[in-house]
Protein backbone atom coordinates (compact mmCIF):
# COMPACT_ATOMS: atom_id res chain seq x y z
CA UNK A 1 0.00 0.00 0.00
CA UNK A 2 2.88 2.45 0.85
CA UNK A 3 4.76 1.72 -1.69
CA UNK A 4 1.92 2.09 -4.34
CA UNK A 5 1.33 5.35 -2.87
CA UNK A 6 4.65 6.73 -3.51
CA UNK A 7 4.31 6.00 -7.07
CA UNK A 8 1.91 9.19 -7.35
CA UNK A 9 4.37 11.27 -6.75
CA UNK A 10 6.42 9.54 -9.90
CA UNK A 11 8.66 8.22 -6.77
CA UNK A 12 11.37 5.54 -6.71
CA UNK A 13 10.31 3.91 -2.58
CA UNK A 14 13.79 3.55 -1.01
CA UNK A 15 13.07 1.94 2.81
CA UNK A 16 10.03 1.09 4.74
CA UNK A 17 10.00 1.24 8.64
CA UNK A 18 7.41 -0.88 10.35
CA UNK A 19 5.89 -1.03 13.95
CA UNK A 20 4.10 -4.01 15.43
CA UNK A 21 2.71 -4.29 18.84
CA UNK A 22 1.52 -6.94 20.75
CA UNK A 23 0.57 -8.52 24.29
CA UNK A 24 2.88 -11.23 23.89
CA UNK A 25 5.38 -12.24 21.13
CA UNK A 26 4.47 -15.54 19.40
CA UNK A 27 4.73 -17.25 16.00
CA UNK A 28 2.31 -14.37 14.31
CA UNK A 29 4.95 -11.39 14.84
CA UNK A 30 7.73 -13.64 12.94
CA UNK A 31 5.34 -14.29 10.21
CA UNK A 32 4.19 -10.73 9.58
CA UNK A 33 7.94 -9.06 9.40
CA UNK A 34 8.78 -11.90 7.26
CA UNK A 35 6.27 -10.89 5.08
CA UNK A 36 6.65 -7.32 5.10
CA UNK A 37 10.57 -8.28 4.37
CA UNK A 38 9.77 -10.47 1.33
CA UNK A 39 7.16 -7.72 -0.11
CA UNK A 40 10.36 -5.18 0.52
CA UNK A 41 12.45 -7.50 -1.59
CA UNK A 42 9.14 -7.29 -4.29
CA UNK A 43 8.93 -3.76 -4.00
CA UNK A 44 13.38 -2.88 -4.49
CA UNK A 45 13.45 -1.38 -1.50
CA UNK A 46 14.81 -1.49 1.74
CA UNK A 47 13.37 -2.55 5.10
CA UNK A 48 15.54 -0.71 7.88
CA UNK A 49 13.70 -2.24 10.92
CA UNK A 50 11.31 -0.89 12.91
CA UNK A 51 9.76 -1.50 16.74
CA UNK A 52 8.30 -4.43 17.45
CA UNK A 53 6.32 -3.44 20.92
CA UNK A 54 4.81 -6.01 23.53
CA UNK A 55 2.72 -4.51 25.87
CA UNK A 56 1.00 -7.33 28.25
CA UNK A 57 -2.71 -6.53 29.21
CA UNK A 58 -3.22 -3.73 25.88
CA UNK A 59 -3.70 -6.21 23.49
CA UNK A 60 -6.31 -9.39 23.72
CA UNK A 61 -4.39 -12.37 22.90
CA UNK A 62 -3.85 -13.14 19.03
CA UNK A 63 -4.31 -9.48 18.56
CA UNK A 64 -1.74 -7.44 17.46
CA UNK A 65 -1.39 -3.98 15.52
CA UNK A 66 0.70 -3.34 12.38
CA UNK A 67 1.69 -0.02 11.30
CA UNK A 68 4.74 1.26 8.68
CA UNK A 69 5.80 4.30 6.05
CA UNK A 70 7.31 4.35 3.57
CA UNK A 71 9.90 7.17 2.09
CA UNK A 72 10.92 7.26 -1.53
CA UNK A 73 12.78 9.51 -4.12
CA UNK A 74 12.07 11.64 -7.00
CA UNK A 75 13.96 14.75 -8.88
CA UNK A 76 11.94 17.55 -8.54
CA UNK A 77 10.88 18.53 -12.08
CA UNK A 78 9.82 14.87 -12.75
CA UNK A 79 6.94 14.78 -9.78
CA UNK A 80 3.77 13.54 -10.74
CA UNK A 81 0.57 14.54 -11.63
CA UNK A 82 1.64 17.00 -14.65
CA UNK A 83 -1.30 18.82 -13.88
CA UNK A 84 -0.63 21.29 -16.90
CA UNK A 85 -0.45 18.63 -18.74
CA UNK A 86 -3.72 16.95 -19.02
CA UNK A 87 -6.06 17.52 -21.38
CA UNK A 88 -9.62 16.22 -22.39
CA UNK A 89 -8.98 13.50 -25.30
CA UNK A 90 -6.25 11.94 -22.91
CA UNK A 91 -6.62 8.25 -22.57
CA UNK A 92 -6.83 5.96 -19.19
CA UNK A 93 -5.11 2.74 -18.77
CA UNK A 94 -5.57 0.54 -16.35
CA UNK A 95 -3.31 -1.81 -14.47
CA UNK A 96 -5.44 -5.14 -13.02
CA UNK A 97 -5.37 -5.44 -9.24
CA UNK A 98 -5.52 -8.85 -7.67
CA UNK A 99 -8.29 -8.97 -6.15
CA UNK A 100 -9.93 -6.71 -3.55
CA UNK A 101 -6.29 -5.64 -2.20
CA UNK A 102 -6.33 -3.71 1.43
CA UNK A 103 -9.85 -1.81 1.08
CA UNK A 104 -13.44 -2.33 1.47
CA UNK A 105 -13.14 -4.66 4.35
CA UNK A 106 -15.67 -3.78 6.71
CA UNK A 107 -18.37 -4.08 3.72
CA UNK A 108 -16.67 -7.29 2.69
CA UNK A 109 -17.46 -8.41 6.31
CA UNK A 110 -21.04 -7.16 6.08
CA UNK A 111 -21.61 -9.38 3.23
CA UNK A 112 -20.22 -12.12 4.54
CA UNK A 113 -22.45 -11.40 7.71
CA UNK A 114 -25.52 -11.90 5.26
CA UNK A 115 -24.10 -15.08 3.57
CA UNK A 116 -23.85 -18.85 4.14
CA UNK A 117 -20.12 -18.34 3.62
CA UNK A 118 -17.71 -19.12 6.50
CA UNK A 119 -13.67 -17.87 5.80
CA UNK A 120 -12.80 -21.39 5.60
CA UNK A 121 -15.36 -22.48 2.93
CA UNK A 122 -14.51 -23.17 -1.08
CA UNK A 123 -14.20 -20.13 -2.73
CA UNK A 124 -17.53 -19.43 -5.21
CA UNK A 125 -17.44 -20.67 -8.41
CA UNK A 126 -15.78 -17.81 -10.82
CA UNK A 127 -13.94 -16.52 -7.51
CA UNK A 128 -10.41 -18.17 -7.90
CA UNK A 129 -8.94 -21.80 -5.98
CA UNK A 130 -8.68 -22.06 -2.49
CA UNK A 131 -10.90 -21.21 0.68
CA UNK A 132 -12.89 -18.00 0.94
CA UNK A 133 -10.40 -16.42 3.12
CA UNK A 134 -7.54 -17.38 1.08
CA UNK A 135 -9.31 -15.47 -1.79
CA UNK A 136 -10.24 -12.27 -0.06
CA UNK A 137 -7.22 -12.08 1.32
CA UNK A 138 -4.64 -12.17 -1.94
CA UNK A 139 -2.13 -9.91 -1.23
CA UNK A 140 -2.35 -6.42 -2.96
CA UNK A 141 -0.04 -6.03 -6.03
CA UNK A 142 3.33 -3.92 -5.72
CA UNK A 143 3.44 -2.15 -8.66
CA UNK A 144 7.07 -0.44 -8.08
CA UNK A 145 8.99 -2.40 -10.30
CA UNK A 146 6.11 -3.01 -12.78
CA UNK A 147 6.05 1.02 -13.34
CA UNK A 148 8.59 2.33 -12.21
CA UNK A 149 9.67 2.42 -15.41
CA UNK A 150 7.06 3.66 -17.39
CA UNK A 151 6.82 6.52 -14.85
CA UNK A 152 9.91 7.65 -15.74
CA UNK A 153 9.72 7.39 -19.29
CA UNK A 154 7.73 11.07 -19.42
CA UNK A 155 5.10 9.41 -21.02
CA UNK A 156 2.88 9.24 -18.53
CA UNK A 157 0.78 12.55 -16.82
CA UNK A 158 -0.55 10.93 -14.25
CA UNK A 159 -0.58 7.60 -11.90
CA UNK A 160 -3.71 7.15 -9.42
CA UNK A 161 -3.11 4.12 -6.66
CA UNK A 162 -6.78 3.11 -6.16
CA UNK A 163 -7.56 2.22 -2.83
CA UNK A 164 -10.00 3.47 -0.36
CA UNK A 165 -12.53 5.46 -2.19
CA UNK A 166 -12.64 3.40 -5.34
CA UNK A 167 -12.20 4.70 -8.67
CA UNK A 168 -14.77 7.11 -7.86
CA UNK A 169 -12.38 8.88 -4.95
CA UNK A 170 -8.99 8.26 -5.87
CA UNK A 171 -8.67 9.27 -10.05
CA UNK A 172 -10.19 13.06 -9.19
CA UNK A 173 -7.02 13.09 -6.95
CA UNK A 174 -4.64 13.12 -9.91
CA UNK A 175 -6.90 16.07 -12.11
CA UNK A 176 -6.91 19.07 -12.60
CA UNK A 177 -10.79 20.56 -10.97
CA UNK A 178 -11.85 21.50 -15.14
CA UNK A 179 -11.45 17.42 -15.85
CA UNK A 180 -12.88 14.47 -15.29
CA UNK A 181 -12.60 10.60 -16.79
CA UNK A 182 -15.27 8.82 -18.14
CA UNK A 183 -14.52 4.96 -18.03
CA UNK A 184 -15.86 2.04 -19.75
CA UNK A 185 -16.12 -1.59 -17.44
CA UNK A 186 -16.69 -3.88 -20.42
CA UNK A 187 -12.95 -2.48 -21.16
CA UNK A 188 -11.07 -4.57 -18.43
CA UNK A 189 -11.35 -8.19 -16.91
CA UNK A 190 -13.45 -7.72 -13.70
CA UNK A 191 -12.59 -10.68 -10.88
CA UNK A 192 -15.23 -12.76 -10.00
CA UNK A 193 -14.98 -11.79 -6.04
CA UNK A 194 -16.41 -8.62 -7.20
CA UNK A 195 -19.41 -9.87 -8.83
CA UNK A 196 -20.28 -12.37 -5.55
CA UNK A 197 -19.70 -9.09 -3.48
CA UNK A 198 -22.01 -7.35 -5.54
CA UNK A 199 -24.79 -9.72 -5.77
CA UNK A 200 -24.67 -11.47 -1.98
CA UNK A 201 -24.73 -8.02 -1.03
CA UNK A 202 -27.23 -5.82 -3.37
CA UNK A 203 -24.49 -3.33 -3.92
CA UNK A 204 -25.41 -0.35 -6.25
CA UNK A 205 -22.92 0.29 -8.92
CA UNK A 206 -22.17 3.65 -6.84
CA UNK A 207 -21.22 1.53 -3.89
CA UNK A 208 -19.00 -0.93 -5.61
CA UNK A 209 -17.44 1.76 -7.57
CA UNK A 210 -17.30 3.94 -4.44
CA UNK A 211 -15.64 1.31 -2.22
CA UNK A 212 -13.78 -1.62 -4.58
CA UNK A 213 -11.08 -1.33 -6.96
CA UNK A 214 -13.64 -3.01 -8.76
CA UNK A 215 -10.22 -5.27 -10.28
CA UNK A 216 -7.90 -2.06 -11.45
CA UNK A 217 -4.99 -1.92 -8.78
CA UNK A 218 -3.96 1.23 -10.62
CA UNK A 219 -4.34 4.23 -13.48
CA UNK A 220 -2.05 5.76 -15.96
CA UNK A 221 -3.30 9.05 -17.57
CA UNK A 222 -1.40 9.58 -20.81
CA UNK A 223 -1.39 11.06 -24.48
CA UNK A 224 -3.70 9.52 -26.76
CA UNK A 225 -0.72 9.16 -29.48
CA UNK A 226 1.88 7.36 -26.60
CA UNK A 227 -1.34 5.17 -25.07
CA UNK A 228 -0.53 2.09 -27.58
CA UNK A 229 3.12 1.84 -26.70
CA UNK A 230 2.69 2.73 -23.11
CA UNK A 231 0.38 0.16 -22.90
CA UNK A 232 2.24 -2.39 -24.27
CA UNK A 233 5.40 -1.56 -22.43
CA UNK A 234 3.03 -2.83 -19.24
CA UNK A 235 1.30 -5.37 -20.90
CA UNK A 236 4.83 -7.18 -21.15
CA UNK A 237 4.46 -7.71 -17.52
CA UNK A 238 0.90 -6.65 -16.03
CA UNK A 239 -2.26 -7.22 -17.34
CA UNK A 240 -3.71 -3.75 -18.25
CA UNK A 241 -6.06 -1.73 -21.21
CA UNK A 242 -7.44 0.73 -22.30
CA UNK A 243 -10.37 1.75 -19.96
CA UNK A 244 -11.17 5.58 -20.70
CA UNK A 245 -10.71 9.02 -21.73
CA UNK A 246 -9.98 12.25 -19.99
CA UNK A 247 -13.14 14.80 -20.19
CA UNK A 248 -14.18 17.94 -19.56
CA UNK A 249 -15.87 18.48 -16.23
CA UNK A 250 -18.91 20.43 -14.86
CA UNK A 251 -19.15 21.77 -11.73
CA UNK A 252 -21.29 20.12 -9.53
CA UNK A 253 -21.31 16.89 -11.47
CA UNK A 254 -19.29 13.29 -11.17
CA UNK A 255 -15.63 13.64 -12.00
CA UNK A 256 -15.28 10.45 -12.91
CA UNK A 257 -18.34 8.35 -14.49
CA UNK A 258 -17.88 4.45 -15.00
CA UNK A 259 -20.73 2.95 -17.42
CA UNK A 260 -21.15 -0.83 -18.04
CA UNK A 261 -20.34 -1.46 -14.37
CA UNK A 262 -23.49 -4.31 -14.03
CA UNK A 263 -22.65 -5.71 -17.75
CA UNK A 264 -19.40 -6.39 -16.41
CA UNK A 265 -19.89 -7.69 -13.11
CA UNK A 266 -22.37 -10.29 -14.76
CA UNK A 267 -20.76 -10.95 -18.03
CA UNK A 268 -23.66 -9.06 -20.03
CA UNK A 269 -22.45 -9.38 -23.55
CA UNK A 270 -22.42 -6.11 -24.40
CA UNK A 271 -20.51 -3.62 -27.18
CA UNK A 272 -17.59 -1.65 -25.13
CA UNK A 273 -15.96 1.51 -25.89
CA UNK A 274 -13.48 1.81 -28.48
CA UNK A 275 -11.12 4.27 -27.20
CA UNK A 276 -8.24 2.72 -29.53
CA UNK A 277 -7.93 -0.07 -31.42
CA UNK A 278 -10.56 -3.24 -30.57
CA UNK A 279 -7.15 -4.57 -28.95
CA UNK A 280 -6.86 -2.25 -26.89
CA UNK A 281 -10.08 -2.81 -25.73
CA UNK A 282 -10.46 -6.48 -24.24
CA UNK A 283 -12.99 -7.16 -21.86
CA UNK A 284 -13.80 -10.30 -20.51
CA UNK A 285 -16.75 -10.96 -22.99
CA UNK A 286 -16.08 -8.29 -26.08
CA UNK A 287 -18.77 -9.11 -29.11
CA UNK A 288 -17.32 -9.79 -32.33
CA UNK A 289 -16.88 -6.92 -34.81
CA UNK A 290 -16.82 -7.37 -38.14
CA UNK A 291 -16.36 -10.73 -40.80
CA UNK A 292 -14.38 -13.13 -39.27
CA UNK A 293 -11.99 -15.10 -41.78
CA UNK A 294 -12.46 -19.17 -41.27
CA UNK A 295 -9.73 -22.29 -42.78
CA UNK A 296 -11.43 -24.95 -43.25
CA UNK A 297 -9.94 -28.29 -43.57
CA UNK A 298 -11.14 -31.04 -45.95
CA UNK A 299 -10.22 -34.67 -45.78
CA UNK A 300 -9.92 -36.39 -49.63
CA UNK A 301 -11.11 -34.91 -52.55
CA UNK A 302 -13.73 -33.25 -50.82
CA UNK A 303 -16.11 -34.88 -52.50
CA UNK A 304 -18.27 -34.07 -49.40
CA UNK A 305 -17.90 -30.32 -49.01
CA UNK A 306 -20.93 -28.20 -49.42
CA UNK A 307 -21.02 -24.88 -47.96
CA UNK A 308 -24.26 -22.64 -46.87
CA UNK A 309 -24.91 -18.62 -46.96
Amino acid sequence: MCVNDILAQGAEPLFFLDYFGCGALDVSAESVVSGIAKACQMAGCALLGGETAEMPGMYAPGEYDLAGFAVGAVERGCMLPLLEKISAGDLVIGVSSSGVHSNGFSLVRKVLEKSSLELSSPAPVGCGNGTFGEVLLTPTKIYSKTLLPVLKSGHVKAYAHITGGGLLENIPRVLPPSLGVTLDALCWKMPGIFSWLQKEGGLSEEEMCRTFNCGIGAVLVVEKTQAQDVLKEIQAVEDAWVIGEVTPHQTGSESVEVKNVTAALHRIEAQPQQYMSPAACDGETPAVQGGVRVAVLISGTGKNFFTTH
